[in-house]
């Protein structure tokens, strides 16, 4: 089917001393977004344990109130746009053109450009620490708490130009992304035998596109009413403060299935392999997928319901919100119908798939409960709010992210991550985010809101937060063996091979790491499963 490239033209390690400064070769741009993915994931976890530090005792003084704001705007920003965007976004750029049997992207010097806006975007922001104080409204924002009357600094300039510029790089890449898939694939890799994981890419690619021009104007917006005086949104003018919402949370919705699809496109792959067959309904993982993308484009009010839309816009946005746990329960069925009958391999990777569809489902049933407009008056600003949001995106695209690493691990790298060292990495880490997110759902409903400083001992907050704060550092104990784990598998891990787990798509069909050009010669593909066509010609895919 495919010639995979003779011994001398393999690398034998992940650096192999491209000008990183100038390279455009796409599985290079990956690693660099990978990079600096994992280094603001670090940056954006010492934030989070200062601030559980602060909030482990009543009446605690670690920081005082203005940089405890600085560093909740700063983690949710760094998270959401520095880390969990770059990751995925490097994931894509390093598998998907190998999946599909691509020589590189569409547009190579446009790949580079998009992880270099995005590197520009993070670093304006925090440049923010420097030159006079970082933003401190929330990452979301809200006016007027980032209106010009109500925050004269400049943390809030730098917020908006720093993630307009990191914006553009985005949407950069998945316009190459989505040319990419429409138009690169290799002979006989119809639309119905696209990989799972590149089928999510491609869903993302236009969420992004769709929801991200939303958030440049509404930051365009803000900065012309900080300098140049237009009141979009000062009430007193004229303006109405709800525009930012509206427009916010029209990116800022999708932006929850932006980073989510990507790491059920990582499940999609890694549970099939270890449990040795093929996905169970690929068609109705696909087409939930593009549902999925479709119905959170008409849910952004799910947030606004304390705002006063009104009793018809409240009654659509919650229906629209239950209605898009249909297609997400229906890739957990097909997830967990897969692995029924299945011969399971419980590596690490599929150690921390099996703890995602845990905590996402879990976080998954809260979402469902603060689309219940009662339940959402009582609880929204609340740390229940925190906590879901958390299961969903933390134990969502973490977990997948950690499952596609130990995964795609050898192929990026040529060696394996250490399997001991990985259960005690899935430990820690499924101990300490439940130790830490659990309780938080409990401290919310007691009425504890999200965004304060301190508390007073008489509200009897001080036990669960304290349990929160202690599994926040079991958490962070799992992340540095994660990282240990990678630095000693870089430097003396063992050799991988080019297809390490017996799997089917095309990544797996060249050497690991792939050579420049990907193949020596265009792969054509059979069926969904073309390296299954390989192995067993006598038996072949019959999808």
């Amino acid at each position: 089917m495919t010639a995979v490239a003779p011994p001398i033209a393999r690398r034998t390690a992940l650096f192999h001393a491209p000008d990183w400064l100038r390279t455009v070769d796409h599985k290079d741009i990956g690693v660099m977004y990978i990079t600096m993915a994992l280094v603001f994931l670090v940056i954006g976890g010492v934030e989070a344990l200062v601030m559980r530090w602060q909030l482990a005792l009543p009446e605690q003084h670690v920081v005082d109130p203005a940089l405890y704001s600085q560093l909740f705007t700063m983690h949710g920003i760094t998270m959401i746009f520095l880390m969990a965007i770059p990751i995925l976004v490097g994931m894509a750029n390093f598998i998907v053109p190998l999946q599909i049997g691509a020589r590189d992207v569409a547009f190579p010097r446009l790949n580079a450009l998009s992880f270099w806006l995005s590197l520009l975007g993070g670093l304006l922001l925090y440049f923010s620490f420097v030159a006079g104080g970082a933003p401190d409204a929330g990452w979301f924002a809200y006016v007027p708490l980032s209106d010009r009357a109500y925050s004269i600094g400049t943390g809030l300039d730098y917020y908006a130009l720093g993630l307009a510029v990191n914006g553009a790089g985005t949407i950069v890449g998945a316009l190459n992304l989505v040319v990419t898939i429409a138009l690169m694939r290799a002979p006989g890799m119809s639309v119905s035998r696209i990989p799972l994981f590149t089928w999510m890419v491609l869903v993302t690619s236009a969420l992004i596109l769709l929801a991200y021009p939303a958030l440049s104007a509404d930051l365009v917006l803000l900065l012309v009413d900080r300098y140049m005086g237009a009141h979009f949104f000062t009430p007193q003018a004229g303006g109405d403060a709800l525009i930012w919402q509206h427009l916010f949370w029209f990116f800022g919705h999708p932006e929850v299935y932006i980073v989510i699809l990507p790491a059920f496109g990582m499940i999609s792959e890694v549970i099939p392999v270890f449990s040795g067959k093929p996905i169970f309904g690929y068609r109705f993982v696909a087409a939930s997928s593009v549902a999925i993308g479709f119905l959170s484009m008409g849910v952004w009010a799910h947030h606004m319901f304390a705002v006063g839309l009104g009793n018809e816009a409240d009654d659509f946005f919650s229906a629209a919100s239950m209605l898009i746990a249909i297609p997400t329960g229906v890739k957990i069925f097909n997830w967990i119908a897969t692995m029924i009958g299945g011969r399971l391999r419980f590596t690490t990777s599929m150690l921390f798939a099996v703890g995602f569809l845990t905590v996402f489902v879990f976080g998954g049933l809260t979402g469902v409960t603060l689309a219940t407009i009662p339940l959402d008056w009582m609880v929204t600003q609340s740390y229940y709010v925190v906590a879901h949001m958390h299961y969903v995106l933390f134990g969502g695209v973490v977990f997948g992210v950690f499952a596609g690493s130990y995964y795609w691990f050898p192929k990026i790298t040529g060696r394996l991550l250490s399997e001991r060292l990985g259960k005690w990495h899935f430990w820690l880490v499924y101990l300490g985010f439940n130790l830490t997110f659990l309780p938080q759902h409990l401290v919310g409903i007691e009425g504890m809101p999200r965004r304060v400083w301190t508390y007073p001992a008489s509200m009897g907050w001080g036990p669960l937060n304290f349990a929160s704060s202690i599994g926040a550092a079991i958490l962070a104990v799992g992340v540095a063996v994660f990282a240990v784990n990678v630095l000693l598998s870089l430097r003396s891990g063992e050799i991988a091979g080019d297809d390490p787990w017996d799997a089917w798509t095309l990544e797996w069909a060249t050497s690991s790491p792939p050579p420049p050009g990907n193949f020596v010669q265009t792969p054509v593909v059979t069926s969904r499963r073309p390296l299954w066509d390989r192995k067993h010609p006598d038996r072949p895919d019959p999808s």
